[in-house]
Parts: C-alpha cells; sequence; structure tokens
C-alpha cells in the first residue's frame, strides 16, 4: 500500500494515516495507536514466536478452531479507547463469525473477542499497563499475559470500567486452567510456556 492510497483512504484519520505510513516504512514492525499514542513495535525474536507456537498449538488442540471459534495472531482489535485507536495482539481466540464485525483499518469490534494474548518483549511496560486499560475498556473477557521480563504468566478475567477485576499472576511450576468463556477447557503450564520464550543460547 502507498503512502498516497493510504491518505487517501484515511484523510479524516490522521493518526491512522500516520500509522500506516510508518508500518510501509519499517516493514516486519507492528504499529498500534492506544489512548491517542502510536507505539511501534520490533520485529518479534525468535523466542518470542516460538511461545506463540507453543500456545496457539495449545488452544487449537483443546478444541478451538473447530467452527465456533478460531485461534489467530495479529489480528486488529478496534478499540473503544479512542476515535482511532486499535490494537494489535499477539494471539486471540474469536469467534468464527469475526467477518461479519470489520470496523475499519482491518480491526474488528471487540464484541467477537473471546481472549487476547500478549508476549512481552521490550515494550512489557505497554503489555502490563496501557493494554491492561485498553483490553478491559473494550470488554474483552479474558486478557493473558507471558511477562518474559519477570517470568510470570498474568491472567486478567472480569473487566469492569479500565481495569480488570480478577488478576492472577502465575509462576514457574503452576498450571492455570484458562475460564470457560473462551470455549473451551485450556491449561497452561506456565513452566512450559516461560522455557519456550527464552532465548537460547548456543
Amino acid at each position: 500500500m502507498s503512502a498516497a492510497s493510504v491518505e487517501q483512504s484515511h484523510g479524516d484519520r490522521p493518526l491512522i494515516a500516520e500509522a500506516n505510513r510508518l508500518m510501509d516504512r519499517n516493514p516486519g514492525y507492528r504499529v498500534e495507536i492506544i489512548g491517542g499514542q502510536i507505539l511501534v513495535s520490533p520485529p518479534p525474536n525468535a523466542a518470542h514466536a516460538r511461545a506463540l507456537s507453543r500456545l496457539r498449538a495449545v488452544f487449537i488442540a483443546s478444541g478451538l478452531g473447530d467452527g465456533e471459534s478460531e485461534v489467530f495472531e495479529g489480528i486488529g482489535l478496534w478499540l473503544p479507547t479512542g476515535t482511532e485507536d486499535y490494537a494489535i495482539p499477539d494471539l486471540v481466540v474469536v469467534d468464527a463469525d469475526i467477518d461479519d464485525h470489520l470496523v475499519e483499518n482491518n480491526c474488528y469490534a471487540p464484541v467477537c473477542f473471546r481472549l487476547v494474548l500478549e508476549v512481552t518483549s521490550s515494550n512489557w511496560k505497554t503489555d502490563l499497563r496501557n493494554k491492561v486499560k485498553a483490553y478491559a475498556g473494550a470488554k474483552i473477557p479474558v486478557y493473558v499475559i507471558v511477562d518474559r521480563k519477570h517470568q510470570r504468566l498474568h491472567v486478567l478475567t472480569d473487566p469492569v470500567g479500565d481495569d480488570y477485576e480478577n488478576h492472577r499472576p502465575c509462576s514457574p511450576g503452576e498450571d492455570v486452567t484458562l475460564p470457560a468463556v473462551i470455549g473451551a477447557e485450556v491449561t497452561l503450564s506456565v513452566d512450559e510456556i516461560l522455557k519456550a520464550g527464552q532465548v537460547r543460547m548456543g
């Protein structure tokens, strides 16, 4: 997509137009708008991708993606927190009719999202703070954070206002079963997920 076409299709959306220009100029980077601020994240490393692959496999093996729901990586979520706000979670569980909920700029309405998941990178503070407010404000039922910085897995549920009523930090050695609202019984081994997300030294 050229910058000219971005300006044409998003002339009344200056932040989105700028975000799309940044994506065009920086292939592989993730560009989001949260709280009216453009956030740019570098491409993930192999350990980040490995953790996501492990998680996606667990979700699929649990029966998600069987026709009632789908499991995706890098799908845009339109946020109600600002006129141009959107996020691109690392992994999501969504209703199978997601195509009916396209808003704009390849982003979809929060109503079809059952779970969002982030694997932290250099921008870990955004995942642990800004995105908690954003996803709670969007009424996403379950937010999971694989916190590689502090070696924890966080499960946030029951959004109220701009926060989650329940926040369970899970340590290595624990197994955690996610709420049934996501559509299947999914149990995560904190050890396995955190180990997958560690950089392997040669």
